[in-house]
């Protein structure tokens, strides 16, 4: 299991950004970690983010608003439960990591490490980001692990890549204050119509570079989807100390 990827699959992450493996997870696994999920939106267990408080484009006003107390994601997933501890680090998906880190690889528990909910109605969109903007280590090379717990397309919101897009050098007006691409500069057109949506299966797993722009879409049908997501990176890009990168638990997953 040391090298569990084909040259061709390492070849494809480092050249577009982004590695799609079909049919990672086995069903029961998958199972468990939806009724989790669903048992623990029920009862709305902290700690949750809502979308009234990310204040995203057409995200309800405030909580006590219509559709304010809309799920956004789980917060603390590797802490909340030993199903995503368990998927979180799985042996075949350390080795993955530690292939394409080509060292042992840590999680962080200070991003992502949650499971991302989206809505219909009050599910917002998310515009074209990359991890990075936020997260502060020494080199831009983490992945970020995402893991369908349901099928993801267009219509419900999935994720939308532009590949390749984490090797390039962007010039400042490009982005917004967040460091959002701004859809009104004409220098970004190029790259929203080469963004691809590929369609997941429950069980389907993504891992992409943390440098990657990617967003996602309003759910437009009538079920929530749900999504494992963790972020990782290799034993010798350890998060800047007084970070908000550094505030919470990194945990070395292989010896």
């Amino acid at each position: 299991m040391s090298n569990p990827l084909s040259p061709s699959q390492v070849e494809t992450f480092k050249k577009e950004g982004y590695l799609l493996l079909k049919g990672m997870v086995a069903p029961a696994q998958r199972e468990r970690l939806m009724a989790v999920t669903q048992d623990h939106l029920r009862r709305a267990v902290e700690p949750l983010e809502y979308e009234a408080e990310v204040g995203y484009e057409g995200a309800p006003a405030s909580l006590e608003a219509e559709g304010g107390r809309t799920a956004r994601r789980l917060r603390a997933a590797w802490q909340r439960h030993e199903a995503y501890r368990e998927w979180a680090a799985d042996p075949r998906l350390v080795a993955m990591l530690h292939q394409l880190f080509g060292e042992p690889a840590c999680i962080t528990l200070s991003h992502h490490n949650c499971v991302m909910t989206k809505h219909p109605t009050f599910g917002t969109a998310t515009g074209w980001h990359r991890d990075i903007r936020y997260w502060s280590f020494p080199r831009n090379e983490l992945i970020s692990v995402w893991l369908a717990l349901g099928t993801e397309t267009p219509e419900n919101g999935a994720l939308k890549f532009i590949p390749g897009s984490h090797l390039l050098q962007l010039q400042p007006e490009q982005m917004d204050e967040l460091d959002f691409l701004r859809p009104e500069v004409p220098a970004n057109q190029p790259l929203f119509d080469q963004g691809v949506s590929p369609s997941l299966e429950p069980g389907d797993v993504v891992l992409f570079h943390s440098g990657l722009f990617h967003a996602a879409g309003r759910n437009d049908s009538d079920q929530v989807k749900c999504s494992a997501v963790f972020a990782y990176h290799g034993k010798s890009n350890a998060p800047v100390p007084g970070t908000r990168s550094a505030a919470s638990e990194d945990i070395q997953l292989d010896a």
